[in-house]
């Protein structure tokens, strides 16, 4: 319906029926109010043709088209919304002139003169202006409607015209009602708005997301029951970061392993406190409480796992642990074969969204995964599984060469990894380290570096850096395992580097590789070892290269062959990397290490001697106290402190680094 069609009359009767609908009777109407719940009405008579124009001579200027044909109908208005009480008429619009000053906030909230020039229609309301912004102006002539209320601490509102602006006001009329019903708030509206919701339901079970969240949205816009919830849970699966609140249904036991974790997992990645969390939750005391701060604590640690019913869950289970050593594309596959099978847990569960919290799976979800899962039909009588995922052990496809792919940002980073074959990844730490070394919770490449600076980490190059451990057979790959680091500098001197290598295929009895990567330097270090015995090796720092090893390096590994004045920027790398994909039928996987979480472990320096007569600095990099505006902040300085606290006298918190013997320094140097 265009502005020039729509039908004024029938709408503000609508709006008139509805307001005096919900009022209980007359006690409860603001001064001056009575008459219009009496006679049903908001409005006034309309304004003939000669008050239009009297109007439009005195303001110097003609009135936009829909507040025009407003007028026409209804010469000013009561109750525009909860907050404009009287809204003009062709006698109470006035030039607005900047009367209080805003123009100075121009710059901030984009207004650009609109307060000099606006015609004023608020005529009595709650601290809110209504201008109609002459300056704002469309293809038919319609003035944009700015709505600002002091008390929001937010820059005005834009309406694109008059009509635009009412059928905003109407909505808020409708969601004050809804959420203060002093009478039932039922009327035409709300049951084809409510018709529409659980339309909208069944089409997103059917896997019709577009048109549920268009029905949803309206639904929301109105205040109406349900619809939060519901359209809260479609957006999340297209990663819409909006703050979420999934309406009533944080406060129901049965959606507690559902919105819950999505609700903890906003909470911990703002850093947000325990005031805020209660808020969201809209539940103080009780078993629910406790329970959901339980969820809380578990997605802090980055150990919740989502658990869901029947084959579903199960196929949950199988992915992650499918993506907890890289195959996340194989997890992917498996939940999307089984999401058929998946079943709601209440009336307005559409889909797993707690999934998203997973600490292994969530980071899978893509905004492109997520609208293939909405369009999934699923919840439905009878739904069958697909195809069940191949098991693949590692990351197919990917190869090694997208490591020297340039980056969509920033500078191309330093990189090292170790390959080591036969061994599964959760032994790959005491292959690397020796007996003791552990695994870590899984964490991106950016948790797990941040928690070496909480550990007051020790940093040199080559150093003891957070290493992501995972499968790195692809297709006929014969069981390698992977630890990878990235932004480790390798150092520059060949004589340096222990290569892991050596060390790893010692312990193993079988083969590893060791490679270390600055491209910005131009370096590329390749060692590849058997049975504690270093094969071969080589080099490359620019124009230099050395070679290592007992056996001469493989012809499509040679150096010469992808380096040198032939190569231009990182042809070399990439050439080489391609060739000791083929040569070892390996890969590393792409996803997992750039977006995804995988176990990580503290990886052994690389170069842990120095040279005869040198001498070394180590310094230690710590987290001093934070201010103390959230409980994870506050939480992680505490438990710095109780780590570190008394190994350097008079500095609480830090930690120093003893010192070493002549040979050789106590950590990397």
């Amino acid at each position: 319906m265009t502005e020039q069609t729509f039908d004024w009359r029938s709408f503000l009767v609508r709006w008139s029926e509805e307001w005096a609908g919900a009022c209980p009777g007359p006690e409860e109407l603001r001064a001056g109010d009575e008459e219009a719940w009496r006679a049903r009405w908001l409005g006034f008579d309309g304004a003939p043709a000669d008050r239009l124009a009297a109007a439009e001579t005195e303001l110097g200027c003609a009135l936009p088209p829909s507040y025009r044909e407003f007028l026409a109908v209804s010469d000013g208005w009561r109750h525009a919304g909860g907050f404009v009480y009287r809204l003009a008429g062709t006698d109470g619009a006035r030039w607005h002139r900047d009367a209080y000053g805003l123009s100075e906030y121009d710059d901030e909230d984009g207004t650009q003169g609109m307060w000099e020039r606006a015609l004023q229609l608020d005529v009595e309301s709650d601290a809110t202006l209504v201008l109609l912004d002459p300056g704002d102006v469309d293809a038919d002539g319609e003035w944009a409607v700015y709505c600002h209320a002091s008390w929001r601490a937010a820059p005005p509102e834009r309406h694109p015209s008059f009509k635009a602006f009412m059928l905003a006001m109407h909505q808020e009329f409708h969601r004050l009602a809804a959420d203060r019903p002093v009478v039932p708030f039922v009327n035409a509206t709300t049951r084809a708005l409510d018709a529409r919701v659980e339309a909208a339901r069944l089409d997103a079970l059917a896997g019709a997301h577009e048109r549920a969240q268009a029905a949803l949205t309206e639904a929301v816009a109105f205040g109406r029951p349900r619809a939060a919830g519901m359209l809260d849970q479609l957006r999340r699966f297209e990663r819409h970061w909006p703050e979420p609140t999934f309406g009533e249904l944080p406060g129901d036991p049965g959606y507690l392993g559902e919105v819950v974790p999505v609700l903890a997992a906003h909470h911990v990645r703002n850093g947000h406190d325990a005031a805020v969390w209660g808020y969201k939750l809209r539940v103080d005391t009780g078993d629910l409480r406790t329970a959901a701060d339980e969820v809380l604590r578990q997605v802090r640690g980055r150990a919740y796992r989502y658990r869901a019913a029947g084959p579903f869950g199960e196929a949950v289970d199988r992915a992650r642990e499918q993506a907890r050593w890289g195959a996340t594309d194989t997890a992917w596959r498996t939940l999307r074969a089984a999401l058929p099978q998946w079943t709601p847990v209440g009336p307005d569960h559409l889909a797993p969204v707690g999934l998203l919290a997973d600490t292994l799976l969530g980071p899978l979800i893509t905004a492109e995964r997520g609208r293939e899962l909405l369009a999934t039909p699923r919840g439905l009588p009878g739904g069958a599984a697909g195809e069940p995922a191949r098991e693949e052990p590692g990351a197919g496809g990917d190869g090694l060469a997208w490591l020297a792919l340039e980056p969509r940002s920033g500078r191309p980073e330093p990189y090292r990894f170790v390959l080591v074959e036969g061994v599964a990844p959760d032994a790959l730490p005491a292959a690397l380290a020796g007996e003791g070394a552990v695994l870590d919770p899984p964490a991106t490449r950016w948790e797990a570096d941040r928690e070496r600076f909480r550990d007051g980490a020790l940093f040199s190059s080559g150093g003891p850096a957070a290493a992501l451990v995972g499968h790195a057979g692809g297709d006929g790959g014969g069981g390698w395992s992977f630890a990878f680091e990235a932004r480790t500098w390798p150092g520059t001197a060949e004589q340096r580097i222990a290569t892991p290598a050596v060390t790893a295929s010692g312990r193993t009895g079988g083969r590893a590789l060791a490679v270390s990567v600055a491209p910005e330097e131009g370096f590329f270090h390749l060692s590849v070892a058997e049975a504690g015995q270093e094969r071969y090796g080589f080099t490359v720092h620019g124009p230099e290269l050395g070679r290592s090893g007992a056996a001469p390096v493989p012809p499509a590994l040679d150096p010469d062959r992808h380096f040198g004045p032939h190569a231009h920027g990182r042809q070399g790398e990439h050439g080489l990397l391609t060739a000791l994909a083929a040569e070892f039928g390996v890969a590393l996987p792409r996803f997992a290490l750039t977006e995804g979480r995988l176990h990580a472990f503290a990886d052994p320096s690389w170069t842990p001697t120095r040279l005869p007569g040198e001498v070394y600095s180590e310094a230690r990099i710590v987290l001093t106290e934070p201010h103390p505006t959230s409980d994870s902040a506050r939480e992680a300085f505490s438990a710095l402190r109780s780590r570190t606290a008394g190994v350097v006298p008079g500095v609480p918190g830090a930690a120093g680094v003893p010192d070493g013997p002549p040979g050789r320094p106590p950590e990397a140097s």
